[in-house]
């Protein structure tokens, strides 16, 4: 059963590191995003999004609704980008009977630095990004490497994504405070943990004048999360659908 929908006014579209778009496409942008996210928290079935995408992609300055991007800087290949983001994450205590009498763990906003390395068709990525609404206080290091194949206008990329989350990070989202005991979970804090997720990507500019991208993305969770009382999957899969046009 699906347990929430959110309408949201924009979503990030990863070029950087997904397929080459077509050049024409820089400019100001609108279009939809579709994406279903099997939780891995106890009886909380699915996260589901929908959501309009306002948006202006240059040469250096990005912007889809809250997710900017600029690079500063460009030193050996190496792309150097400032990044801001929001973190679709969190619950509230009547999303699943687990959480009930829990204190909601918010939605945030993250800010960091990013660094963007391409060669040839091979594209490796870091960021170092932090909660700037003091939600968690936690922080995120993501490593990633990919490989474009072309196949006329269709780009398949396959990627390796590793990510390391900082304990208070863990500990806001999958921990349980001692307040937050009840028959259903046991106290729990949470430490550092490293992630593991593997996508496919396939884009092309073909259809209705546009950019269209889907990506199925599976995560495997660290045993520091999965031991969490609130926590019932070890991975989760993320299905998402994008589609973008110049006004």
């Amino acid at each position: 059963m699906i347990k929430k929908l959110i309408f949201c006014l924009a979503i990030t579209l990863s070029f950087s590191s997904s397929a080459d778009i077509p050049k024409d496409t820089s400019g100001f942008l609108y279009g939809f995003g579709l994406s279903t996210n099997k939780e891995i928290y106890k009886d909380y079935d699915r996260r589901n999004l929908l959501l309009p995408i306002i948006g202006y992609k240059g040469e250096k300055f990005n912007v889809y609704g809250p997710f900017v991007s600029y690079e500063v800087e460009k030193i050996a290949g190496i792309k150097i980008l400032v990044q801001a983001a929001p973190r679709f994450q969190g619950f509230d205590d009547d999303d699943s009977y687990i959480f009930d009498g829990m204190a909601d763990r918010k939605f945030s906003m993250d800010a960091g630095i990013g660094l963007h390395y391409k060669k040839n068709d091979w594209k490796i990525t870091f960021s170092s990004m932090f909660d700037v609404l003091a939600r968690s206080n936690g922080m995120e290091l993501t490593s990633s490497i990919g490989n474009i194949f072309r196949f006329g206008p269709i780009f398949i990329e396959p990627k390796i994504t590793f990510s390391y989350l900082d304990s208070n990070h863990v500990d806001y989202y999958y921990g349980v405070g001692i307040d937050e005991i009840n028959v259903n979970r046991t106290a729990y804090l949470g430490q550092s943990a490293l992630n593991t997720s593997i996508s496919l990507s396939i884009s092309t500019p073909i259809f209705l004048g546009g950019y269209t991208q889907i990506n199925i993305n599976h995560t495997w969770f660290d045993s520091v999360i999965t031991d969490s009382p609130l926590v019932e999957d070890h991975s989760t899969l993320l299905i998402r659908i994008l589609y973008t046009r110049k006004f």
